[in-house]
């Protein structure tokens, strides 16, 4: 076995981030521009602009344009989660522990462990999918504008 593998690249830790700095800094559903949040977190407007536009297909966010415009979340904080933000941005959440999926593995259909890793990687899921944006605020004593 090469080593377990999960990775989530620069693309989903950034929406995480930027949603959960989206979230402390949206007040009573007024939008939030790219260009607010670039300077809160660092991070280049046109990737934040790639990210938010994943977001807002997915359903996380709404846009509104014009001056004044922005985005805003289009559900409440409770019920955005961890899993749904990295799965807009486009991260696999599955961990690869063996080839099987490649065909490279020599052991199809008689691997006994395969079964073990097919739970893991439902653990993983159901992990990220019971961290909501509303439980990070309350844990790290930030709140939102947002009622």
């Amino acid at each position: 076995m090469e080593g377990i593998s999960m990775r989530i690249t620069t693309r989903g830790r950034y929406a995480l981030r930027s949603s959960l700095a989206l979230a402390k800094l949206e007040t009573k559903g007024s939008p939030v521009s790219i260009s607010s949040l670039s300077e809160q977190e660092n991070i280049s407007s046109v990737f934040l602009e790639q990210i938010f536009f994943k977001l807002r297909k997915a359903g996380i966010v709404n846009s509104i344009r014009g001056p004044g415009g922005g985005f805003c979340f289009a559900k409440p904080l409770s019920e955005l989660t961890v899993k749904q933000i990295l799965e807009a941005a486009g991260e696999d959440l599955e961990i690869t522990f063996c080839d099987k999926n490649s065909g490279n593995c020599d052991k199809i259909g008689e691997c006994l462990s395969h079964h073990v890793w097919l739970n893991v990687n439902e653990l993983v899921k159901k992990y990220f999918a019971g961290i909501t944006l509303a439980s990070i605020l309350e844990k790290s004593g930030s709140s939102s504008g947002m009622p």
